[in-house]
């Protein structure tokens, strides 16, 4: 009797209807969530992000405190010869190595022989010691928001075989000025300096105050991929120069002086980006580096609001790495902008639509224009 009555007995459990709506319940909930985490994300990123660019606006002002100037890009003392010009980039000492000691990076900073020139095919990367230093991930110049560099180049000399690029997606700011050399005077806080020329910039120099000039800007990583156009990439003109922009020393060269001409450049620059597609004018390595004091490398202009319709651009008749004028905009992965390091060490957020008379105006060291912050 007892096992008719437990053979009679009903089981519990669930219907496969019943499954699948529970499945169906979940993945709503999920679909709900999965985008305010992924905020709640990009929110923790974009915070290290600030941070990263506090510490650098703060080293370069106690850098500017130390020495009474700040940082250039400086040529190697043996490489060109004392007497020789080194205006277009190549191989000169960023002034991101400058500020090493000043971001708690003395050990990386004494690696380096400054006398001879900042380059991976020679100098600096092609002995061991300076060249395991030239190749450290240092976390105060990668915002966590951009992807690493990929790709890997090859040693030289006494340091073979593959090494990685490091990564680099803050710039130090040249201006509103497609000419980073100190002869062709920049408006900005940093220059390449030519052996000879002037001074370094010091905070005296900053007319316009330390609160309403950009020192560091970010950019995104490049894809290292110059089979497509992405909004990184660097296009060059080559001997394309709209109204003698690019020129050694032209002033149209700085804004708001070529204010009347900037705009043929820049669909000078749109209109050439197409064909440079899987050729050596596309240019994918944007801050492959922290290593050379060139655009493209650790220097960038402060010519249009960040991530713009136009493409980056820079006009070398040779070829060549990124040594020569150009124009290198502020781009993020942050939704609606990139930030901003000012000369003060405050860190702003500088909106996709600000104008581009705005972006000259807190790029400029020196034009005189009275900015308000509602105004980016």
């Amino acid at each position: 009797m007892r096992n008719a009555v437990i053979l009679g007995r009903r089981r519990s459990g669930f219907t496969l209807i019943e499954l699948l709506v529970v499945i169906a319940i979940i993945g709503v909930l999920i679909a709900l969530l999965l985008p305010a985490v992924q905020a709640a994300r990009e929110a923790a990123r974009r915070a290290q992000c600030t941070n990263n660019l506090k510490q650098l606006g703060l080293a370069v002002a106690n850098y500017e405190s130390a020495n009474g100037v700040y940082p250039g890009a400086y040529p190697g003392s043996r490489y060109p010869a004392p007497n020789e010009k080194q205006d277009s980039g190549w191989g000169v000492w960023s002034p991101h190595i400058m500020l090493l000691p000043f971001l708690e990076q003395q050990a990386i900073y004494n690696a380096f022989n400054f006398y001879t020139t900042a380059q991976e095919d020679e100098g600096a990367m092609s002995g061991p010691f300076q060249g395991t230093a030239a190749t450290q991930r240092i976390n105060a110049f990668l915002c966590p928001s951009s992807p690493l560099p990929v790709g890997n180049y090859w040693g030289f000399g006494s340091y073979p075989g593959p090494k990685r690029y490091p990564g680099n997606n803050y710039f130090a700011s040249v201006g509103a000025s497609l000419a980073p050399w100190s002869t062709a005077s920049p408006n900005g806080l940093f220059m390449i300096m030519s052996h000879g020329s002037a001074s370094p910039i010091a905070s005296r120099d900053v007319l316009d105050g330390t609160s309403n000039t950009v020192a560091f800007s970010e950019w995104r990583t490049g894809d290292f991929m110059s089979s497509k156009l992405s909004i990184q990439d660097v296009i060059n003109l080559r001997a394309n120069r709209p109204s003698g922009i690019g020129e050694w020393n032209n002033p149209n060269n700085n804004m708001p002086t070529g204010a009347g001409v900037i705009d043929d450049f820049l669909q000078a620059c749109a209109g050439a980006a197409p064909a440079t597609i899987g050729t050596g004018d596309n240019k994918s390595g944007l801050g492959r580096s922290w290593l050379e004091g060139q655009l493209g490398w650790t220097l960038g202009t402060m010519m249009l609001a960040p991530n713009p319709n136009f493409p980056n651009c820079n006009m070398l008749p040779w070829g060549g790495d990124f040594d020569g004028p150009g124009m290198i905009n502020p781009s993020s992965y942050h939704p609606g902008g990139a930030n901003a390091a000012f000369a003060d060490g405050s860190v702003r957020f500088l909106k996709s639509t600000t104008n581009r008379v705005v972006i000259w105006s807190i790029g400029s060291r020196n034009g005189g224009e009275v900015i308000s912050a509602d105004s980016f």
